[in-house]
């Protein structure tokens, strides 16, 4: 019985806490003209358990509270163990009060290549550059840990981000792609830069606005919710006085630009035909999503 009860509390105990990570890696090689090779097969299960069972933070995670994201490596080339590919990382979070998951983060990283050898340990390292493969993804994890504390406390984010910014320094020496401010304007470089820049604080104030206090109140009040999402485009609009046509101003709607035009448009009325110019003004590229808009 003493067993059985002791088994019992075990299980419970486990079911309790989680790491950080609900992730699905998924590889596309039909570019390499091999895409059943067992070596891309073998990366995907390797990079799923990597990413799912570190323990990242010091924070236990209940199973309910593990972050859902993606990571969609799509291999242009390789040649024996080194790879050229693309890399698309998705995240998201839930909602209060529904059932509904919004995304906080959609990134496409052409900046990806890297060695592997089938089979090799994939550890992390916080203090020492290990490989580019296990240095872009810990980068990218961090950065989401970064991003989703901040939609739920302002500015929570940022030990998270110190943690990303320790990667990219490690990463500098290996004269890879992505770590160097003169890798180009949507590098991994300029994104933590960014991130940890008060310049682009309008960001990370919006995210925070428009998830705890937007999103997260309109279980109970949907227009005040509506509401509140207008202001955030306001914080943007004041990063974007300072600093138009930013890399944060893309990565904020490419991972929101769908779900505020349908917010915008559905549920109870409240006055939008400002906001509509401000997204306009701010986020041209999304001109299409605005149009969509019905007000």
């Amino acid at each position: 019985m003493n067993k059985l009860f002791l088994a019992i509390v075990l299980l419970f105990s486990c079911s309790l806490t989680a790491q950080e990570f609900n992730a699905r890696v998924a590889i596309n090689a039909e570019q390499t003209g091999n895409p059943n090779l067992q070596v891309f097969k073998t990366l995907e299960r390797s990079l799923t358990e990597f990413v799912n069972n570190t323990k990242w933070t010091e924070i236990d995670y209940r199973t309910e509270e593990r972050i859902d994201c993606s990571f969609f490596i799509n291999i242009v080339s390789y040649n024996n163990d080194s790879f050229s590919a693309t890399l698309q990382v998705q995240a998201s979070r839930p909602v209060y009060g529904s059932n509904y998951a919004t995304t906080i983060f959609n990134v496409n990283d052409k900046q990806f290549n890297f060695n592997y050898l089938e089979f090799q340990p994939l550890n992390y390292n916080p203090n020492n550059f290990e490989s580019n493969l296990i240095s872009v993804v810990a980068f990218y994890l961090y950065t989401i840990l970064g991003v989703d504390a901040d939609t739920f406390e302002l500015n929570k984010g940022t030990d998270y981000f110190q943690e990303a910014k320790n990667i990219v320094g490690n990463a500098q020496s290996s004269n890879t792609l992505g770590w160097n401010s003169q890798d180009g304007a949507q590098s991994r470089f300029r994104l933590n830069d960014d991130l940890l820049s008060g310049t682009y604080d309008g960001y990370r104030t919006a995210m925070y606005t428009y998830h705890r206090e937007g999103l997260d109140t309109m279980y109970n009040n949907v227009k005040k919710g509506k509401e509140v999402i207008t202001t955030a485009m306001e914080s943007l609009q004041e990063m974007h006085n300072t600093r138009p046509n930013s890399y944060m101003m893309r990565v904020f709607f490419d991972a929101k630009a769908d779900e505020v035009s349908s917010i915008l448009s559905g549920g109870p009325s409240v006055n939008i035909a400002q906001t509509v110019q401000i997204l306009n003004r701010i986020a041209p590229t999304y001109t299409e999503n605005w149009k969509n808009i019905k007000f």
